[in-house]
């Protein structure tokens, strides 16, 4: 039969857009899972065999690509891909690709309100409101926060979201430095940021804001060592990933005053645990991975990754790879 020939495309998604799925059928067959009550992982036991792409953002560590025997590409929809063992996909032949650029600016916003947030303890107050607690209007010392204002913020990664933070940060009149393994010489040229070493950025910093891949250098980036330089009024922002900070060294520094205040889209395990200590204080802003959440956004990475899908099975070269190398082989 004509369709027994076409490609399999394993669509991780409980509720496509039709769009989507229009587009994937003119080039495969399009395969959801078979119940919307299975992990990812399950689905992968159940699924995963005869499927030639795997699109959507789900683990995929070797053992699961050994279940998938005729997979070649790997289709994330997430500019991240620490979730998916690169190496082995690329012994295996398996080209993956991801969704940069489209969420820059909609990440910088959430990584910037999360500094607002911290800095200024809005989180803090809003609970104090609802629970009742505001009864005196004269308090004068009511929540003192931080300025946000003028302000020095160090950022740790100058890439595409860490250029897109320092872009709002000059409109509060912020002082710029930064640490990158790249020097960006002509933005400093440009705006006036300031090149730093890590220690310095720890040492100087208002606020420090953390816009990094997860590699295995850049795993607790963040611990006791580096918590303890940093100013005892300082604020930890962390939007990238959250095995990057050592959390237990995070709760330390917060629980002893060594930094002042933390704001936090990621975690060392997510779904973080209900009884992590960080959800319990009043110093620490918390949401749920939701950086590039807003509708606009999560579809343009949604488009992105389905391109990358159909320019593969049309044999031509996808927009975003992630390991070009892998289709060597």
């Amino acid at each position: 039969m004509e369709g027994a020939s076409r490609p399999k495309v394993l669509f991780f998604s409980a509720k496509p857009d039709e769009r989507l799925l229009q587009r994937l059928g003119e080039v495969a067959e399009v395969v959801l899972p078979a119940s919307p009550g299975l992990s990812p992982q399950e689905v992968i036991q159940r699924q995963a065999a005869d499927v030639d792409v795997a699109l959507g953002t789900v683990p995929w560590p070797a053992a699961a690509q050994a279940l998938a025997p005729r997979l070649r590409l790997i289709a994330t929809i997430s500019v991240g891909f620490d979730h998916i063992d690169v190496p082995a996909a690329t012994q295996r032949g398996i080209l993956v690709t991801h969704t940069p650029d489209v969420l820059t600016d909609t990440t910088a916003d959430t990584a910037f309100a999360l500094l607002m947030m911290a800095g200024r303890r809005l989180g803090e107050a809003e609970r104090f409101v609802r629970a009742g607690k505001w009864r005196s209007p004269g308090d004068a010392t009511l929540l003192f926060g931080r300025d946000v204002h003028h302000a020095t913020l160090g950022i740790v990664g100058l890439g595409r979201i860490g250029k897109a933070v320092a872009r709002r940060a000059q409109g509060f009149g912020m002082k710029v430095i930064y640490y990158d393994i790249v020097r960006q010489e002509e933005l400093e040229k440009q705006h006036g940021y300031q090149f730093v070493d890590f220690d310095t950025l720890l040492r100087e910093s208002d606020f420090v804001t953390l816009h990094t891949n997860l590699t295995p250098e850049t795993r607790h980036l963040m611990g006791a060592a580096q918590f303890a330089k940093m100013k005892p009024t300082a604020v930890l922002i962390n939007a990238s990933r959250g095995p990057v900070v050592d959390e237990q060294a995070l709760i330390a520094a917060l629980r002893e005053g060594r930094i002042a205040a933390a704001g936090l889209d990621v975690f060392e395990k997510e779904p973080t645990d209900p009884d992590n200590p960080l959800l319990k204080m009043e110093n620490v802003v918390v949401i749920p991975h939701i950086g590039s959440a807003t509708a606009a956004t999560r579809g343009a990475m949604a488009d992105l990754a389905v391109s990358n899908v159909v320019a593969f099975l049309r044999g031509e070269p996808p927009l975003t790879p992630v390991n070009p190398e892998a289709l060597a082989r």
